[in-house]
């Protein structure tokens, strides 16, 4: 846990603080109120950093709302407290998440979480599967998933658009290159 960590100081120490003012108790308030929703779990939803820690510290939480959106992703929860056991859990969320469409990005390490390192990339994550949690027909929180819109263009329409020359490109027109010299010009 982060009782093990020596204090930082320095660079460090700026780096961290940094990292930690990124955390938005509202957002994770947010997170909590949907996994409640989700899970169907009476939990403390404050998004206070302390509770936010340690009602996901130990990474049963997260797995029973993986197994929540879609049952099966997570086939054994560990319910021991032992550190490694912990962690595990908080991977196999993870695992979890990224099945489920999380992109890769939008995950944290799992001592951001066990740890307590970085929080903000905890809710973030909770923020990406919330997103795609309605796509498993559940709730979802944060803004809309895009839809895709593809479109098909024929030939013709294609080989039209290469005559125009658009406005973004600017204009050919009036410009040339007399009456610019580089450096210094010879005198006699």
């Amino acid at each position: 846990m982060a009782s093990n960590r020596a204090t930082k100081s320095g660079l460090a120490a700026d780096a961290y603080k940094k990292i930690q003012s990124k955390y938005s108790e509202e957002l994770a308030q947010e997170c909590l109120e949907w996994i409640r929703e989700i899970t169907q779990k009476d939990i403390n939803t404050s998004g206070d950093p302390d509770n936010f820690y340690e009602l996901l510290k130990d990474g049963t939480l997260l797995c029973t709302l993986a197994n929540s959106i879609q049952s099966d992703m997570v086939t054994k929860v560990n319910t021991s407290t032992m550190a490694f056991k912990c962690m595990e859990n908080i991977n196999k969320f993870l695992e979890a998440a990224m099945k489920l469409g999380v992109p890769a990005q939008e995950t944290f390490q799992t001592v951001d979480l066990w740890e307590r390192q970085n929080l903000n990339a905890v809710v973030i994550c909770l923020q990406s599967l919330g997103r795609k949690a309605g796509n498993y027909g559940k709730p979802s929180i944060g803004p809309k998933e895009a839809e895709k819109n593809v479109r098909n263009f024929t030939d013709e329409q294609l080989r039209a658009g290469q005559g125009v020359i658009s406005l973004q490109y600017g204009s050919n027109k009036g410009a040339t290159q007399s009456g610019i010299n580089f450096g210094n010009t010879r005198h006699m």
